[in-house]
């Protein structure tokens, strides 16, 4: 599977600015040799399925996301940026920094480190997702709503990612999740009850649906009514919920196959507000962006709706993905676009920061920590 995303909250820039920090020279052509796992790491991504979602802890909403190449659960995860428009008009409000996350917590406790400013200024300083990557019931409603209510006492748009489905990473180093599809449904129930009322940008599962090579298609098809299901539930529970669905990236399943599984899942319904792509990856931007199109427009020709757009990662996508297909914390990438509502891209609502830069894939540090050197290495 391919690499995992790492999930850490960074401060908010203002909505609507687009930084391109090491952007130009992200269109290399190599193939991940994995695929992104769910767990508190960083995703790549392989010519198989990638996988990049991370694992929460079960208390905090912090953003610890799944590593690049196996994911496993990890530390609680965190927040970040929201999608561009909603009915193809884009939105207004700015991206949410929830003030919990790895990254700040070494702010605080180290005042003098030389790195401190870099980091600060390139990292800290930009919005990132939240993720939910522990299956705990008793607590989910409360943890959302504080982030979600955080978001909305500023008037800001938070990024959620609920990581939490059966059979999660296909048993890999971000395995995990709720126990079966059942506790799931009822786990996403008390996760919509903390939605509020406010703008709320949702990161559905990530390699839920491109990952499912391991499932029976009796378990397959299972797990895409859940998606669905779930897909109705958020956007009950919240209509200004923009619900997006895993697309995988670029160098994983051809658009018209990706497009077949998402509409199984209910990405072309009344519940979607479309796609995201290159969670946890390093895949050029403009390779997403025409992917995500092709997508798309695969998903129409299947009954989906036409105003449904993309949302991609651009945590660590600077310099594209490496040579060698490394997807575990691999030298040289640099980040990518900041976390922005305003792309300035037809059919693409966001680039966010689903995967935290810095937060390690498992090389760098332990998988879904966070590691000063490799976000200083990303960020200078």
């Amino acid at each position: 599977m391919v690499a995992v995303a790492s999930a850490v909250v960074a401060l908010a820039t203002a909505a609507g600015m687009v930084t391109a920090l090491g952007d130009a020279g992200d269109g290399g052509d190599g193939r991940d040799a994995d695929r992104a796992r769910p767990r508190a790491a960083a995703r790549a991504s392989a010519p198989p399925p990638a996988s990049s979602s991370p694992v929460s802890s079960p208390t905090v909403s912090r953003s610890a996301s799944p590593s690049a190449r196996a994911r496993t659960p990890a530390p609680a995860v965190r927040t970040t940026a929201p999608s561009a428009a909603e009915g193809g008009q884009r939105r207004t409000a700015g991206l949410y920094v929830h003030p919990d996350s790895q990254v700040r917590d070494w702010l605080r406790a180290h005042p003098g480190d030389a790195r401190r400013t870099v980091i600060e200024s390139r990292v800290a300083s930009r919005p990132a997702a939240v993720w939910f990557a522990d299956y705990a019931p008793a607590t989910i409603t409360s943890r959302v709503r504080a982030v979600t209510s955080g978001a909305a006492a500023r008037g800001r748009v938070p990024v959620l990612v609920p990581y939490a489905i059966p059979d999660r990473d296909c048993g890999g180093a971000s395995g995990g999740g709720a126990p079966d599809l059942d506790a799931y449904g009822a786990w996403i129930d008390r996760f919509a009850a903390g939605l509020g009322s406010g703008e709320v940008v949702v990161v559905l599962e990530p390699d839920s649906i491109a990952q499912t090579d391991c499932l029976s298609e009796g378990r397959r098809a299972a797990r895409f009514a859940a998606l669905a299901r779930a897909g109705r539930v958020l956007k009950a529970a919240n209509p200004r919920t923009r619900v997006y669905y895993d697309a995988g990236h670029s160098h994983w399943h051809a658009p018209a196959h990706q497009a077949a599984l998402l509409h199984r899942a209910g990405a072309g319904s009344a519940a979607s507000a479309g796609i995201f792509s290159n969670v946890s990856n390093f895949r050029a931007t403009a390779d997403e962006i025409a992917y995500d199109r092709r997508v798309l427009d695969a998903l129409r020709a299947l009954g989906g709706r036409g105003d449904l757009g993309a949302v991609v990662d651009t945590s660590r996508n600077g310099n594209g993905p490496p040579a060698d297909g490394q997807w575990c914390d691999p030298d040289g990438r640099r980040i990518g676009r900041a976390p922005t509502l305003a792309t300035g891209e037809a059919r693409v609502d966001a680039y966010l920061w689903v995967k935290l830069p810095g937060e390690s894939d498992g090389c760098k540090g332990a998988p879904g920590t966070f590691s000063p050197s490799y976000a200083y290495e990303l960020a200078r």
